[in-house]
């Protein structure tokens, strides 16, 4: 599989495609003529999430679940997919959306995505759990992140137990963190004996309250109110104290500064169960990407300094980072065309989460099979969801994948609901060719 990138734009498609058209590979769209329940996607390259690399093999599906992988003897009878020059691997599993969005998920190979309790209704009762499991029916799954208190005030702890029933497979402080540390300390005990992760927010709130930017040269000449990049560690060092004395599980949902990667790898080593995630604007991007006030680039936490950025891609490449994320937080003209200050934060993330992570198999810092793990398996795991490997008995939701395929980030073409990307007009190499959720391609 050639993996470089091209040193030029010649014979570029400059647009993103909306739909699949010039794709006939044989697979059927529909569930027309699919009487028979066995089918085996045949000479692709495996991107298995429990290898080392990619190898050739077959994945053998029936019903709605993956029978085996691998060098597999497929039946006479079974149907054969030919994935002839692509990547199979699992459809993507995307821990902490903010909105859901089929055309962009279908684009970017998302087959389940968890959803951030930061709704307009915020999703802390049994009700609005239950509705937003059925959101992405029948194209997609959904599951819900519980907000971890009352309108995530941090006040009032929630119902955790009950939403739990009602399908919900993680609780969230949402955007924001729960500064009243007793607060904090009954969350994560409660969540631990409902055996529930807790995904939280990563920033002191004293110190980012008004905060649009990382305290430095770029936010100075800007005149933005900003807040020190200490502002995370701070919060991760307050609540792996808490985790510690509760032996709950944590995921810290962005981490974005070297400290705050050097706490993680501590806690680690001690043998906490702390896990943490990163989205690619973090790993491609620096604080300077905000010049000239462009409000794609506010987000949060905000962008920060360039040795930050690199100290990302290192604890991607050793392994403190757990999950690569897309963030996708899709915002229309009238929350980002005003004052940087002014603007809402977030990116549309979902249909770049794929090609913007495959840099880093580019660049050497992970293979493809460990990236698979950091977009799919991983997430699965902390969501306890039977997803993201090619394991027998996993859920047959699969992408095949063009690793090669080039495009340019468009904004104003993306499938997304909003094209707010601080990727506008990059040049990127892969896509999703075809997704298949639960044994039937979409």
């Amino acid at each position: 599989m050639d993996l470089n990138i091209p040193t030029d734009k010649e014979g570029m498609d400059l647009n993103i495609p909306t739909d699949k058209e010039g794709m006939d590979l044989n697979i059927p769209t529909t569930k027309e003529g699919m009487g028979m329940t066995l089918r085996a996607i045949v000479n692709g390259k495996l991107a298995d999430p429990a290898a080392d690399a990619l190898r050739d093999g077959v994945i053998l599906i029936e019903g709605d679940r993956i029978v085996a992988a691998g060098q597999v003897d497929v039946p006479g009878d079974a149907e054969r997919i030919d994935a002839r020059g692509l990547v199979v691997a699992p459809g993507l599993v995307d821990l902490g959306v903010f909105a859901t969005d089929k055309p962009a998920f279908h684009f970017g190979g998302i087959t389940r995505a968890a959803l951030m309790p930061d709704q307009r209704a915020p999703l802390d009762d049994t009700g609005l759990i239950r509705q937003a499991t059925r959101a992405g029916k029948p194209d997609f799954w959904v599951h819900p992140i519980a907000a971890a208190t009352r309108g995530l005030q941090g006040a009032e702890m929630a119902e955790m137990g009950l939403m739990q029933a009602a399908g919900a497979k993680a609780v969230g402080t949402g955007r924001q963190w729960i500064a009243d540390s007793g607060v904090m300390l009954r969350v994560l005990a409660y969540a631990n004996g409902l055996g529930l992760t807790l995904i939280a927010h990563a920033e002191d709130g004293g110190l980012t309250a008004r905060a649009v930017a990382t305290s430095g040269e770029t936010a100075t000449r800007l005149g933005l109110p900003h807040a020190p990049a200490c502002a995370e560690a701070m919060a991760i060092a307050r609540d792996l104290m808490l985790v510690r004395e509760t032996g709950a599980a944590i995921h810290f949902r962005l981490v974005t500064t070297r400290a705050g990667f050097d706490l993680i790898r501590a806690a680690k080593a001690e043998g906490l169960r702390v896990t943490c995630g990163i989205t690619p604007a973090y790993l491609f991007l620096n604080d300077q990407a905000a010049t000239d006030f462009r409000t794609f680039a506010r987000l949060s936490p905000p962008l920060r300094h360039e040795a930050d950025r690199l100290a990302s891609i290192a604890a991607v490449a050793d392994g403190t980072v757990d999950i690569i994320t897309s963030g996708h937080d899709p915002r229309g003209p009238e929350d980002k065309r005003l004052p940087f200050a002014d603007a809402a934060p977030g990116m549309a993330g979902a249909e770049t989460l794929l090609a913007l992570s495959l840099n880093l198999v580019r660049e050497g810092h992970v293979s493809i099979n460990r990236l698979m793990t950091l977009l799919c398996a991983n997430p699965a795991k902390i969501l306890g969801v039977d997803a993201g490997s090619f394991a027998p008995g996993s859920a047959a939701d699969l992408i095949l994948v063009d690793p090669d395929a080039p495009w340019i980030v468009d904004s104003s073409r993306m499938a997304a609901s909003a094209g707010n990307t601080p990727f506008d007009k990059v040049p990127v190499q892969g896509r999703a060719r075809r997704v298949m959720k639960g044994g039937t391609f979409l």
